[in-house]
């Protein structure tokens, strides 16, 4: 995976420094909203589109940059992620989970958004997205233009992706 060239040259970030805004991103939302302490890995080289028995939370990015942030991870760890969220256990996937994911989502697009915009005014964020199920997969923008973070949570595994442009 690459950042967008137009991207790293119009906001001096690289590939690096944007994994790096996504993994404080990431760390800090779950440090202090879901009390849990996270790995970071690096970011990997190549997309990851099929997903099992997970969810993924997305919010959209639109104007001077146009993109894609999400979280995904395995139905099994959104269910505890959400139980430490909400401080109560929660056993199902359902409106707690899906508004959970959103909100994490949420967070993590508007601390990238403040990154790449000035007093964030030149972009703006979409309504979270949340998609769950046994198999699916997600297609958008180019699978060239991102960087996806892998992250560990004692046995647990999830990504943040971002795929982003510059309009």
């Amino acid at each position: 995976m690459t950042l967008n060239a137009m991207v790293e040259e119009s906001t001096h970030l690289n590939e690096a420094d944007m994994a790096r805004h996504v993994i404080d991103a990431t760390k800090e939302v779950f440090s202090t909203m879901i009390m849990m302490d996270l790995d970071a890995n690096f970011p990997l080289s190549e997309s990851v589109n099929p997903f099992h028995c997970s969810i993924s939370g997305m919010v959209g990015l639109a104007g001077t940059y146009t993109g894609i942030l999400a979280i995904h991870c395995p139905q099994s760890f959104a269910l505890q992620v959400t139980s430490n969220m909400l401080g109560m256990d929660v056993d199902e996937v359902g409106e707690d989970v899906t508004d959970a994911l959103g909100e994490i989502a949420n967070m993590l697009g508007g601390y990238v958004k403040m990154v790449l915009s000035k007093g964030g005014m030149d972009i703006n964020l979409s309504i979270p997205t949340v998609i769950s199920g046994e198999e699916y997969t997600i297609n958008a923008m180019s699978d060239s233009d991102c960087v996806i973070v892998p992250f560990t949570h004692e046995n647990n595994s999830f990504l943040v992706s971002l795929k982003l442009r510059k309009e």
